[in-house]
């Protein structure tokens, strides 16, 4: 399982052409792509087991879902801040952004330079990478301090005005991510998104007041409230 002409084959055999429309409409770029199911990736993954040498040539490869699975077996302790930036550089679909984030850069050690500067970025899905670092870690990183997620909520309140869908959809979920986290960055999350609102723009809006409605939320006051107890 560590040929990658027989991997794509696999890949091509779980293929279903039909599914590229339902793809296309989710916003996912399918201009190279085979059209499958991600728990058919993920088996298929579990099947390899963890192959970073597998994964980068995967990557190259350029095809959508030969992409995700290289996020599915990539050994995040071998990957490198090279890594990190040549492939958000190559990114196009925000689900290929979310499993290289989640499964593998937020667990490096350069989580927190790339997102400093990746949301300095203009390119949108560089721009995106930085904020769903932000959202991957408040949620995985469960020894992560408090310290850090501060720090990332004046970043939200300088770029909230950036209205590009996938950029501002990342913001929006990095502040509500934040916010939940705990009691205290709460408090902080809810002040962020007052400010936001604060600035009168109307770009801005949606990504405070969106995060507003979930972090007043019944069902998050409530976990919030057991926090505190």
């Amino acid at each position: 399982m560590n040929d990658l002409e027989f991997i794509l084959s696999e890949l091509k055999a779980i293929s279903e052409p039909g599914y590229l429309n339902k793809m296309a409409h989710f916003g996912i770029d399918i201009s190279k792509a085979y059209g499958i199911r991600v728990p058919h990736i993920r088996k298929l993954g579990k099947q390899i087991g963890k192959n970073q040498e597998l994964s980068l040539l995967l990557w190259e490869t350029g095809f959508h879902e030969a992409r995700l699975l290289a996020a599915f077996i990539g050994d995040y302790k071998q990957v490198t801040e090279a890594q990190i930036s040549a492939w958000t550089n190559d990114f196009s679909s925000w689900d290929i952004c979310g499993q290289a984030c989640g499964n593998l850069f937020v667990k490096t050690p350069y989580f927190k330079p790339k997102v400093l500067e990746f949301t300095q970025a203009e390119p949108e899905f560089v721009k995106r990478t930085g904020f769903v670092l932000m959202a991957e870690a408040a949620v995985h990183l469960k020894k992560e301090t408090n310290e850090t997620f501060l720090s990332f909520l004046p970043i939200i309140e300088r770029e909230a005005y950036d209205s590009r869908n996938f950029v501002k959809k990342a913001i929006n979920w990095a502040l509500r991510q934040i916010g939940k986290r705990n009691a205290f960055l709460h408090g902080h999350a809810i002040e962020t998104a007052n400010n936001i609102l604060a600035q009168k723009n109307k770009k801005a809006n949606w990504v405070a007041l969106d995060a507003l409605r979930e972090l007043n939320s019944n069902a998050v006051l409530a976990k919030i409230s057991k926090d505190k107890a």
